[in-house]
């Protein structure tokens, strides 16, 4: 049985929608659907994954996750970063993905499917929550776009990211060659 596509998607209905292997999002009502990721994008996040949770754990901190995961601002808005770090304090009472409100970084690894939606959509709306870092991960290129709320065009790097927690004096560094030369 074929069923018609809503035009407006709000979180909760994308929450009801089949759990089939795909990724549902909705931007400010707009419906975004992605396959499962690939084997390089899944190895590039796993290593990307590996070097921040290590640096937030040598620190006491413990913050970073990975999707699936409904992350919500709004009514007509649920997004499933690739990696975020976030204020869990309200998460880790209630395990309910609608009590993450503060994202400190998101990142996703950009895939043929997703580039319109990850260097437009969700761009944007990470600028307008004033998201204070947003990482585009780009394999083919052999780079990392990284994003600040008020900026016009991206960071591009190609050789090495930094990025601190907003409560840490130190810096996470990433090694950008390293990261992308199994992607």
């Amino acid at each position: 049985m074929s069923m018609p596509l809503a035009s407006y998607f709000t979180a909760d209905a994308v929450r009801a929608l089949p759990d089939d292997g795909n990724r549902y999002e909705t931007v400010h009502g707009e419906l975004h659907v992605t396959p499962a990721p690939g084997g390089r994008h899944q190895f590039v996040l796993g290593h990307l994954e590996f070097a921040i949770r290590s640096y937030l754990a040598a620190n006491g901190i413990d913050a970073a996750l990975s999707s699936p995961a409904d992350i919500s601002c709004g009514a007509d808005t649920l997004v499933q970063p690739d990696l975020f770090v976030a204020d869990l304090t309200e998460f880790k009472h209630t395990w309910k993905w609608t009590d993450i409100r503060t994202l400190y970084l998101a990142i996703e690894v950009v895939s043929p499917s997703s580039a319109k939606a990850d260097r437009i959509t969700k761009r944007r709306l990470y600028q307008e929550q004033r998201i204070p870092e947003y990482w585009v991960v780009d394999i083919d290129q052999r780079q990392v776009e990284v994003w600040l709320p008020d900026a016009a065009f991206p960071v591009v790097e190609r050789e090495r990211l930094a990025w601190r927690h907003p409560k840490l004096a130190e810096w996470c560094g990433v090694d950008v060659v390293k990261l992308l030369k199994f992607g």
